[in-house]
């Protein structure tokens, strides 16, 4: 869900062209209507030259903005209304507007805030203030993991969300300011503020639970040892926009990040389905970014999603897109339609469970494509008459885009969920150094304890509707995959 910003590219990572740089070098053949500025993702055949896809662009009457040669991915603008049809030819292998292609956010509602972090420790191992009410790291085995290792700052995790702030006391320390970047629009901004928060303080709820420094102030991070990189993706009306996701991806694979933690889903369509040509294009550029980080050493940690769905099975998605590019269709979902970049290849997937250990109301789930479970908060589970409250949600570090300070509070969501499952991977690569990405995951899946179904249909709130959801599988089930994170089990 964020990024942030930092330094200039190195020459193998993501050029930013200047405006106009490459139109010189191809006049367009023709004058073109002008009309609004649309952004597009331009695909070269993978492992050829770029080179006649910008020389089409330029043709086109279009800028290149952002380049990827290492996955033929290009980043273009223009106002030609025709630019679409007209891009199209050798060098070209398919193009798509972006416009409207973005998810708003799910911030995961605020469902508290704690005003202050001088408190009393009690009974807390970590001597962090605010730790007893950090239930998730007690429930994980944190302080265990600990005693063994808090991580190694060698060991860098891209937060690609909304921006981490780089004041906050629990995490000033904490973040790899060279490798943080915003790649807003696909155009990589390293300068420090292009990289902090303005209206979301997601990404730094996030950071805290990776890596929230023991410092005798506030709360502790499941690896407050390592470091956090801010990579902004999310804009100011709270859209990931599939050339952030993408320019995330390459930033992070070129700048030395081993795991990154991504709290989202792109696209205005919930499920990006490959055999619709408005997705493909963006699919397959998402696909080969992915792809290329893997190759370069980084585990993608993916959130499964709060809508309560079985990733599975077929079913209608009647609420997408979600932007008003379009109008709301209903879409038989089926294999061919994946949730980005929760269902690719290679990728962590991370539902939620509460205090309780049991799947989170808004969760989504599926087996063969949730791999693990970790905390992400439930505050709407009852139980033999007992009713939830804020603090079953996770407490980490907040920032008030507004007053432009930092603090602590809960949210929930399997945004929370993820940076646990994250930060469990960034200690056990710090007690085990040189773990491929897949033997990282099979890691976590070893080492994560394994959790049974709940019988029959499971319904965490019984006098509503809406959040049944069938259970299927054995030690490795639909609703918590291979079993809840272990930060102990991880690195001994």
């Amino acid at each position: 869900m964020r990024l942030s910003r930092r330094r200039a590219l190195a020459a193998a990572s993501i050029a930013t062209l200047a405006a106009g740089a490459l139109v010189s070098a191809v006049s367009p053949a023709r004058a073109w209507a002008v009309g609004p500025q649309t952004t597009f993702i331009v695909l070269a055949p993978q492992g050829h030259s770029t080179a006649k896809a910008v020389a089409r662009v330029s043709a086109a009457g279009g800028t290149v903005v952002a380049k990827y040669d290492q996955i033929g991915v290009l980043v273009a603008r223009s106002t030609n209304p025709e630019f679409q049809t007209a891009v199209a030819g050798a060098g070209v292998d398919s193009v798509a507007s972006t416009t409207g292609l973005g998810t708003p956010v799910d911030d995961d509602t605020t469902v508290a805030t704690v005003e202050s972090a001088v408190l009393q420790a009690t009974s807390d191992p970590t001597g962090e203030p605010l730790f007893s009410r950090q239930w998730d790291m007690t429930q994980i085995d944190v302080p265990q993991a600990h005693a063994v290792t808090t991580g190694s700052p060698d060991v860098v995790v891209g937060v690609l969300d909304s921006g981490i702030s780089s004041t906050h006391p629990d995490l000033a320390t904490q973040i790899a300011k060279d490798k943080s970047a915003s790649c807003l629009g696909g155009v990589v901004d390293t300068t420090e503020a292009a990289w902090n928060p303005t209206t979301s303080d997601h990404g730094t709820h996030v950071a805290g639970t990776i890596a929230a420094a023991i410092n005798g102030v506030g709360v502790a991070g499941v690896a407050p040892g390592v470091k956090v990189a801010s990579v902004k993706v999310v804009n100011d009306d709270g859209f990931i926009y599939p050339e952030a996701a993408v320019c995330g991806y390459i930033w992070s694979a070129e700048h030395g990040m081993q795991v990154t933690n991504n709290s989202y889903f792109i696209d205005p369509w919930e499920f990006n389905c490959r055999n619709d040509e408005r997705q493909r294009p963006v699919w397959i550029a998402v696909q080969r970014a992915l792809r290329y980080s893997q190759s370069k050493g980084v585990l993608t940690v993916a959130s499964a999603g709060n809508s309560n769905v079985d990733l599975q099975h077929k079913f209608v998605d009647s609420g997408s897109p979600n932007d008003g590019s379009f109008p709301v269709e209903d879409r038989t979902i089926t294999g061919a339609c994946l949730d980005l970049p929760a269902e690719a290849p290679g990728v962590v997937t991370v539902s939620a469970v509460g205090p309780t250990r049991l799947k989170s109301y808004y969760s989504s789930y599926g087996q063969g494509v949730v791999d693990v479970t970790a905390p992400g908060g439930d505050t709407r589970f009852r139980t033999g008459g007992a009713v939830s409250t804020t603090t079953d949600a996770v407490l980490s570090t907040t920032f008030n885009t507004v007053t432009k300070t930092n603090g602590w509070g809960y949210k929930q969501g399997t945004s929370m969920a993820g940076p646990h499952a994250a930060g469990v991977a960034a200690l056990a690569l710090s007690a085990h150094p040189g773990l491929t990405p897949a033997a990282l995951a099979s890691t976590l899946e070893r080492t994560a304890e394994a959790l049974p179904c709940p019988d029959g249909v499971y319904n965490p709130v019984p006098a509503l509707t809406g959040y049944e959801a069938t259970c299927t599988g054995g030690n490795r089930n639909g609703f918590y995959g291979a079993g809840e994170v272990d930060a102990y089990n991880a690195v001994r």
